[in-house]
C-alpha cells in the first residue's frame, strides 16, 4: 500500500485529477501537481517564515506563512488547515481566495509545477509555535515592505512568494 503522505495529486491545467505520483519523482520529472499556499494577515501585516535550510528545495528561503499539498483524497482546504497546525502550532479556518499555476526549476534538478490554491485568514491571537523541523524563523512584515522586499532581493524568497500574493491581494481588492 502506498504511503499517501509521500504522494502528491497531479491535475491538468484546469485543476482536475489525472493521478498521483510520489513526491519527489513528481518534482524530479516535472510534473503538475495541487498545492497551496496560505497567508495569515494582522492588519496589513503578512506572516512569514523562513524555511528550514533542510528542506528538499528552497531550503532557507522567506516564503508565505505556509505551503504544501494535499494527500490524495483529502481536501485542499483541510491539508492546508493541518499544515497551518503541523507547521506553525495553531488552527486557523480558512478562506480560499484564488489560484495559480507556476513553473520553477531548481539547481537540484528539481522541478515545482503546480497548481496552486491560495488560502487567507486573519490572525485571532493565537500562540504561534512554530516546528524546528520545518520552519527557520518567523515574521510579520507589511504587505508594502514585503513587494520592496521582493523587487530589491528576490533570490531571499520562494519563486511562487510573489504570485501568490498577487492572488490575495487581487482578492482582498489591493494591488
Amino acid at each position: 500500500m502506498k504511503n499517501t503522505e509521500e504522494y502528491l495529486i497531479l491535475v491538468d491545467e484546469q485543476d482536475r485529477e489525472v493521478g498521483t505520483s510520489e513526491k519527489q519523482a513528481a518534482h524530479e520529472k516535472a510534473l503538475l501537481h495541487r498545492a497551496f499556499s496560505v497567508f495569515i494577515m494582522k492588519g496589513d501585516e503578512v506572516l512569514l517564515q523562513q524555511r528550514q535550510s533542510s528542506k528538499y528545495h528552497c531550503g532557507g528561503l522567506w516564503t508565505n506563512t505556509c505551503c504544501g499539498h494535499p494527500r490524495p483524497n483529502e481536501e485542499t482546504k483541510a491539508a492546508a488547515e493541518r499544515r497551518l497546525h503541523e507547521e506553525l502550532g495553531f488552527a486557523q479556518p480558512l478562506k480560499d481566495v484564488g489560484s495559480f499555476t507556476y513553473r520553477a526549476e531548481f539547481d537540484n534538478g528539481l522541478t515545482e509545477y503546480e497548481f496552486d490554491h491560495v488560502f487567507f485568514a486573519e490572525y485571532d491571537d493565537q500562540t504561534i509555535s512554530p516546528n524546528p523541523d520545518e520552519v527557520s524563523a518567523i515574521e510579520w512584515l507589511s504587505v508594502e515592505k514585503l513587494k520592496q522586499r521582493l523587487k530589491k532581493a528576490p533570490e531571499q524568497f520562494t519563486p511562487w512568494l510573489g504570485l501568490a500574493l498577487s492572488v490575495l491581494l487581487k482578492a482582498r481588492g489591493q494591488k
